[in-house]
């Protein structure tokens, strides 16, 4: 990446020890009790963002065989979506939910009054946008509760380094985290994990991995219409903001880039990649629309990722690791069932497969919360947020080599000045929105060669 000023890496050194003893400071002083939750059998657990994926979190929650687990509170800042998700989860789960309308927050704070419905020990979801994470995360640490939090849960270099800290915090504390990553948890992913550490594909040569679809998500975001403020907008459509939540690339292609980095056993140093928009009419969200992304290991092996959102095209969404021996499926069409398996050349070729993991597998979904629950019950050490930041940072990293059209190095992402929406601790409803329109109601675009240091 363009090389920082002796005074911009100056403060980048103050600020990467300024906010590790600051994340550590919040939360000195604070006894926690047990976070065993031994008092009764029941765990408790606060929703904080119930759109899609937290009330397919606690639909998992709720589904576990090592519970009981009930919902108690539940938090968001658009009441629709509280509502919305209430109803859904009450026709299917009635007898294990207790939310009365005093334990149904809507703000900025709810995350708060949700999480202080709950004993230590207790589980708090955190669902929103990604860039709220370490807030919510700062506040969960210091009421003693164990933890699930979505994917990516960080967006930028400040926010991991805030990340590392609390997590360092939690561990000490001893609480139990799970981060949204849940292909680690796929047993057709382990054991294939096992047969490429074991030397079965051989020395690895070249790692691989696509996601390239339609549109996705929030990501074809036009112009804010009339009735909602900015910032409310742009919460409510966060894959278009890269401060919300990296955008589509961090929000998308974090699952393909983990699975990937894992079978190698290691994170990549650096990254360089392009990307473009090419028919994005009237949509006015940041994210390209297409990104070719390659890694560099410590060894000098590459990683290739592909990203794309375009209607019309071919589709691909699968990941690939070719050894010496062969080639190995980490993952096909989609993040589940894995499908994985091991070929003894280089092409998928039905004949030339050597193993492949049994039919039907597992849902990762679901054992990603079984395996938080038995940790909780049972008092194992168990906590995933320094490997989640490590993947968002890592994801980070191939973002920024894109919208900037610089070289990134891990470090380079990691120390990176550059907060994409500071203050967050202190957002309001009527709090001013962290990226503000252009006078033709469009956003700042990436510009690679134009803006080098920063993304927008």
């Amino acid at each position: 990446m363009t090389k920082l000023t002796e005074t911009q890496s100056s403060r980048r050194d103050f600020l990467k020890a300024g906010q590790a003893v600051a994340a550590a400071s919040a939360l000195s002083g604070v006894a926690l009790p047990h976070v065993h939750a031994a008092e009764s059998n029941t765990v408790q657990i606060a929703l904080v963002g119930c759109g899609g994926r937290g009330t397919g979190a606690v639909v998992d929650a709720l589904s576990a065989k090592n519970g009981p687990t009930k919902l108690t509170a539940m938090a968001d800042v658009f009441e629709e979506r509280l509502v919305g998700s209430h109803q859904v989860l009450s026709q299917r789960f009635s007898s294990r939910m207790e939310v009365p309308m005093d334990r149904r927050f809507i703000g900025f704070d709810g995350f708060k009054k949700a999480m202080d419905c709950l004993r230590p020990g207790d589980v708090a979801i955190l669902a929103t946008p990604p860039a709220f994470r370490w807030v919510q995360f700062q506040y969960a640490i210091q009421k003693g509760l164990n933890v699930f939090m979505e994917k990516p849960i960080t967006v930028d270099g400040p926010s991991s380094r805030k990340m590392f800290a609390l997590g360092e915090e939690s561990v000490k504390r001893g609480l139990k985290v799970g981060v949204g990553l849940m292909c680690r948890h796929c047993v057709a992913r382990q054991e294939l994990f096992q047969r490429i550490q074991s030397g079965e594909l051989g020395e690895l040569l070249l790692m691989r991995a696509y996601r390239m679809a339609g549109p996705t998500g929030q990501l074809p975001t036009e112009r804010k219409p009339e009735g909602i403020s900015e910032l409310m907008y742009q919460v409510q459509k966060f894959h278009a903001f890269l401060w919300a939540g990296g955008g589509g690339f961090s929000d998308f292609l974090i699952h393909n880039i983990d699975e990937t980095c894992w079978m190698k056993n290691a994170w990549p140093v650096q990254a360089e990649g392009s990307g473009g928009r090419h028919y994005k009419g009237q949509y006015v969200d940041q994210n390209f629309d297409s990104y070719a992304v390659e890694y560099t290991f410590a060894d000098g092996t590459k990683f290739d990722m592909h990203g794309r959102t375009i209607a019309g095209c071919q589709t691909h969404f699968a990941s690939y690791a070719h050894g010496t021996n062969g080639l190995a499926v980490i993952s096909s069409q989609s993040h589940t069932p894995s499908r994985a398996r091991i070929y003894k050349g280089h092409n998928l070729i039905r004949d030339d497969v050597v193993w492949a993991y049994p039919q039907p597998e597992p849902n990762p979904y679901q054992l990603e919360w079984e395996d938080l629950l038995d940790a909780i019950r049972n008092n194992k050490p168990y906590n995933e947020v320094k490997r989640g930041a490590e993947a968002s940072l890592v994801t980070a990293m191939g973002r920024v080599a894109c919208h900037t059209g610089q070289v990134v190095t891990y470090e380079d992402m990691l120390n990176h000045p550059v907060e994409l929406a500071p203050n967050l601790d202190k957002l309001t409803m009527d709090s001013p929105a962290p990226v503000q329109p252009l006078p033709d109601g469009s956003y700042p675009m990436p510009q690679p060669g134009i803006v080098n240091n920063r993304e927008y």
